[in-house]
């Protein structure tokens, strides 16, 4: 097991799919086999030649949560793994590629991110950085310039961020409206969203429209009616920021409840700024995730600890604000599954980059390398709700990502060093 890490909890982490189960426990010699459910033309690619496999399958390997199997190799089929395990043991297939000692992990999972927005916040930035006081308007700044911008900019921008993720090796990502703040302004950047992934979150309780500014009750009544009403469609979760000067206790609560009845599972920003409910509602309400965490009491980590919610933790916004570190060796050692993700956003946290991420997490919030690659591998896909990613077994995706390095453990060794030199989605090399 990782060092410090309790057992997993029956609801911690999402249970394997069946197929994978009964997979390994047919398991022999450290290699899981799994009959395809492909039509018999479609090639298959033998990956050998891996010097450390990261499965996240602990019933494989070194028998810890990353599952690490050493001198290894992995077979594609279509879109899926069907084979892991020791590559002298490794089946015949159509193709095969060497991957020269290096190592393999699953592609990794950004379960929070803000990618629909226009224009940028370098001056905000700049002033943070240099003391300076700075009087703009923040989220709203970029609410002005997403409202302003054409469906075609801000597709454009999406998809520059997409590519810049994909080549630092994020084959699933989830992003969020937010930027709009009127119905038609965050239908349509769900509905762009939408075209790229199906981890889509609808997120008009991001801040209270200036427009509704002298009313909030109005705003909530708007985003739990009309507004959810045009977005519902396009999404599969909703979230809120619970925060002071953002959205209480109990106007969280409604608008999650009405997403839920919508059917959109909830999601929510809680406990970055300061100890609030966020943590508390999000467990009432079995939201998948509970994204920050850097204000907790007791109470609020034992609620954690206790639920299926997903700690998700997002230290480049720490690390753009200078504020305050989450801890998350609080978190593990109390046994919270925790994620970890980008929030990629243009104000607080202007990254892609989920080897930054993993870095900052070993280096600065308390985990071990191979805590902070489960987090942002299968952590990010329990924060999803997901068994097909985060995970290179028999029956998931085959997405997986390519180091220049022969461990895992490079990724927070070598930080800012571009170790990713390849990656494959759904079976397609893409890098």
């Amino acid at each position: 097991m990782i060092p410090g890490r309790p057992p997993a909890r029956p609801g911690s982490v999402p249970e394997p799919d069946p197929t994978a189960d009964q997979a390994t426990k047919d398991a022999m010699s450290n290699a899981t086999t799994v009959s395809p459910a492909h039509s018999a033309s479609t090639a298959s690619t033998l990956i050998t030649n891996i010097a450390s496999l990261v499965t996240n399958d602990p019933s494989l390997g070194d028998g810890s949560p990353l599952g690490l199997v050493q001198d290894a190799a992995v077979v594609i089929e279509g879109d899926r793994v069907v084979w892991t395990g020791d590559q002298s043991k490794a089946p015949a297939t159509d193709n095969r590629v060497d991957a020269g000692g290096r190592a393999v992990l699953p592609g990794f999972v950004d379960s929070h991110s803000h990618l629909v927005f226009a224009g940028d916040r370098t001056q905000e930035f700049n002033a943070r950085m240099s003391g300076r006081p700075y009087s703009a308007g923040g989220i709203r700044t970029t609410v002005a310039a997403t409202r302003a911008a054409s469906d075609e900019e801000l597709e454009a921008n999406l998809t520059r961020y997409l590519r810049e993720a994909l080549r630092q090796g994020t084959t699933t990502f989830e992003t969020k409206s937010g930027y709009g703040l009127t119905v038609e302004d965050e239908a349509r950047a769900l509905r762009i969203a939408a075209a790229h992934t199906d981890e889509v979150t609808f997120l008009g309780a991001h801040i209270v429209s200036p427009d509704h500014a002298e009313d909030p009750a109005s705003y909530v009544a708007l985003v739990t009616g009309e507004m959810l009403d045009a977005c519902a469609p396009y999404a599969r979760w909703i979230d809120v920021f619970c925060e002071k000067g953002a959205f209480d206790g109990d106007q969280a609560r409604a608008i999650l409840t009405a997403g839920r009845a919508r059917g959109l599972h909830p999601r929510i920003h809680a406990n970055q700024l300061s100890y609030g409910p966020g943590v508390q509602l999000a467990v009432e309400l079995d939201a998948a995730s509970a994204d920050h965490c850097t204000h907790l009491t007791d109470a609020d980590v034992d609620a954690l600890a206790g639920s299926r919610t997903v700690a998700t933790l997002l230290p480049g916004a720490e690390f753009s604000t200078r504020a305050a570190w989450p801890d998350a060796r609080r978190l593990l050692d109390a046994g919270v599954t925790v994620a970890l993700s980008t929030d990629c956003n243009p104000g607080s946290s202007f990254t892609s980059s989920v080897p930054f991420c993993v870095a900052l997490a070993v280096r600065d919030m308390g985990m071990t390398p191979d805590e902070a690659v489960w987090s942002a591998t299968a952590g990010g896909a329990a924060a999803l709700r997901r068994t097909d990613i985060g995970r290179l077994v028999p029956g998931a995706y085959a997405d997986l990502t390519l180091l220049d390095a022969p461990s895992h453990v490079h990724l927070a060794y070598r930080p800012g060093v571009p170790l990713v030199s390849g990656v494959w989605r759904r079976g397609e090399r893409v890098v």
